[in-house]
């Protein structure tokens, strides 16, 4: 794993090809942040690359439960307005977390000198995007979870939890795959690294036609 001071200062690791963290510790980090959080608000201290999947998580996180309460009948549609702005921030910060991670990743292999030769074809997916997929995914499985523990659920009802979370599990373990060899691919140099910009206009007040011609009405 690289190493880093408080600084941003990074040491390679004794193998410099080797990924920055490994697929199945960031799933792991990502299972407990899920559990913590349903317990206390979501937040984190961490830096570098782990700061920036942490981050990813958070939005991801509070986008879940705010998509919870738009579902909800029993909410007025005031409240149900609020909580649609809600979702549109969190989606846009949770698109530039994204991002950030790829960013990340491109600055460390930058910093290690490893380049894919030219022509060399990229993945249809990034590092940030599959790490984005599995962080929803430990969302899933917490919920899952939770329906397989309810008291006030029936035997069909458990067991059709149960099936689903099987089939959950068995995703983990495929997607926890993939990121780590999409990731050792990377650092060995056999695949480029491309960020994938998002160019979201909904929330740009100069590209979406709602927003800005609001704002030309206002200024009338």
């Amino acid at each position: 794993m690289t190493s880093c001071s408080p600084q941003g200062a990074c040491r390679l690791p004794a193998d410099p090809s080797s990924p920055p963290l490994p697929a199945a510790e960031i799933d792991s980090l990502l299972e407990r942040l899920v559990a913590e959080w349903h317990v206390v608000d979501p937040g984190h201290a961490a830096t570098e690359l782990e700061g920036r999947i942490c981050d990813l998580h958070k939005f991801n996180f509070q986008l879940w439960h705010e998509e919870d309460i738009a579902r909800s009948p029993e909410v007025t549609d005031a409240r149900i307005a609020a909580v649609k702005r809600n979702i549109d921030r969190f989606n846009q910060a949770r698109n530039d977390a994204i991002e950030k991670v790829d960013d990340w990743l491109v600055t460390e292999l930058a910093a290690r000198a490893i380049q894919a030769a030219a022509g060399t074809p990229a993945a249809t997916e990034t590092p940030g995007s599959a790490i984005d997929r599995l962080s929803i995914l430990e969302l899933r499985r917490f919920h899952m979870r939770e329906q397989l523990d309810r008291a006030d659920a029936t035997q069909e009802h458990r067991e059709k939890a149960a099936a689903r979370m099987a089939v959950l599990d068995a995703q983990r373990g495929h997607l926890i795959e993939a990121i780590d060899r999409l990731l050792t691919e990377i650092f060995l140099g056999q695949r480029p690294l491309r960020v994938f910009r998002m160019m979201k206009m909904y929330n740009d007040p100069t590209m979406n036609p709602y927003l800005y011609k609001a704002q030309s009405r206002s200024a009338a």
